[in-house]
């Protein structure tokens, strides 16, 4: 009897411990804007982030529009997007960091933050998306990104809750958003 109520101290530290250590690994990640600047995720603490990985001339494109109303719903309430244009499927993001930002506002009404365009996959893997993928492994446990406009959900501790694929559309996960915004 003595063991176990020495066992159960424990490991209800290392279960706490974990937990934290979660919760700082994303606050502690830092991703660049178009313009070069470093944005902390500090910045996000106490929010609902969604991470997008995106392209201009992908079929799933006209999903910024969706992207654009669920942040427009949900932005009072302490939730944003992110999103990281990529290259690396079939060449769908071939502009300048400048030209995918104006494309996407003046076609999609885009207001949410867009970073520098950078790899989600591979060797040179934003730093961001390392992390992502290694809380959150999609489809049969695979870790990488498949496609165009994946989407990760993190909640205000800073702990990956949910992932999608590309198919699954903005408006298909507004309930999930809602949930624990």
């Amino acid at each position: 009897m003595v063991l176990r109520s020495v066992t159960r101290p424990i490991f209800a530290f290392s279960r706490s411990f974990t937990t934290t250590t979660t919760m700082s690994a994303f606050y502690n990640l830092k991703a660049t804007k178009k313009n070069d600047e470093v944005f902390e995720f500090s910045e996000l603490k106490g929010k609902t982030v969604l991470i997008v990985n995106t392209a201009s001339n992908c079929g799933f494109t006209p999903q910024y529009k969706g992207l654009q109303a669920l942040y427009d719903k949900y932005k009072d309430k302490d939730f944003t997007i992110i999103g990281f244009p990529c290259n690396q499927f079939a060449g769908q993001e071939p502009g300048t960091d400048e030209e995918i930002a104006t494309f996407c506002t003046v076609n999609h009404g885009v207001t949410f933050p867009l970073m520098k365009k950078s790899d989600v996959n591979g060797d040179n893997t934003n730093e961001v998306f390392k992390w992502l993928k290694s809380e959150k492994a999609g489809i049969l446990g695979l870790e990488r990104i498949k496609w165009n406009f994946e989407k990760f959900l993190v909640n205000k501790e800073g702990v990956v809750v949910k992932r999608w694929a590309s198919t699954t559309t903005p408006d298909a996960i507004d309930a999930e958003v809602a949930k624990i915004v």
